[in-house]
């Protein structure tokens, strides 16, 4: 074979080429982002949230619920191609954490949504969020769900419904770095919205290791990362992967009689 007939070959090669963008995992981000997050929360009395700052805020829900790229490679290697494939109309489900309560069992799952990649998915997205009760807080404006995964955290007691908890639409670009954390406190209880808040659910960076939750009376509870799959042991707080989650999610619970002072990534 010729030199002209190999180039003919890799010419005829290169046609047959569909290119996409190129991954987001393959930007080198330079220094430490902060980044604005806008957070959908629930029942404001009894809920609090907590930044990378280290402010508190409440906020009410309404409804139900300088970088190097790498040069871009073809879609199909990289990232699955239908809505089907990536989740867009029905989302992975994670349970983040369980147990007992006064005989009660509890428990706080996530729902991940992958991203729209055109408003009319967007759109059909919007149907299928509804159908489970879950809404985003542009739920008018499919065009804001595009490229974005939306996540909804719920936590259940008892026999009732489970009850949104908090939930956001994030881009690529928004996952933690460092020591990034994202938490809220509320009542184990959904019902009992001006009790103590002993339930923490937080979200942090994939290499983070540990997270500490501070309580009230002083002591305080460590949730170490674990491999995804792992137990769930109700006696154990853990940081774990949630199933098309750009971050690592932890639950802490406080011990009787006390509740939520702080929590921080601690290593």
């Amino acid at each position: 074979m010729t030199d002209r007939d190999i180039a003919l070959l890799l010419a005829d090669a290169a046609d047959e080429v569909e290119i996409g963008i190129a991954p987001y995992q393959a930007v080198i981000r330079g220094g430490r982002r902060r980044r604005a997050r806008r957070w959908a929360l629930a029942t404001a009395t009894a809920l609090v949230i907590v930044g990378t700052s280290g402010g508190l805020a409440l906020a009410g829900l309404r409804g139900g619920d300088g970088g190097e790229v790498t040069p871009a490679v073809t879609q199909k290697a990289t990232q699955p191609s239908t809505p089907e494939e990536r989740h867009v109309y029905t989302p992975q489900e994670t349970t983040l954490a369980a147990g007992i309560e006064q005989g009660e069992t509890w428990y706080v799952t996530v729902d991940v949504w992958g991203a729209p990649r055109t408003e009319a998915e967007a759109e059909a997205q919007l149907r299928s969020m509804s159908s489970r009760h879950e809404e985003p807080w542009d739920k008018d404006k499919a065009s804001a769900l595009v490229g974005k995964i939306t996540y909804f955290v719920r936590r259940s007691f008892g026999s009732g419904d489970p009850a949104f908890l908090m939930g956001n639409s994030v881009s690529p670009q928004d996952a933690s770095v460092g020591t990034d954390l994202q938490s809220a406190a509320t009542p184990l209880d959904p019902k009992k919205t001006d009790g103590p808040l002993p339930l923490v659910v937080g979200h942090v960076a994939k290499t983070a290791q540990e997270v500490t939750c501070t309580w009230k009376d002083g002591s305080s509870t460590v949730a170490r990362r674990v491999a995804a799959g792992a137990d769930i042991n109700s006696d154990e707080a853990a940081i774990r992967p949630a199933a098309g989650s750009l971050d690592n999610w932890f639950v802490c619970v406080a011990p009787a009689g006390t509740a939520y002072e702080s929590a921080e990534v601690t290593k």
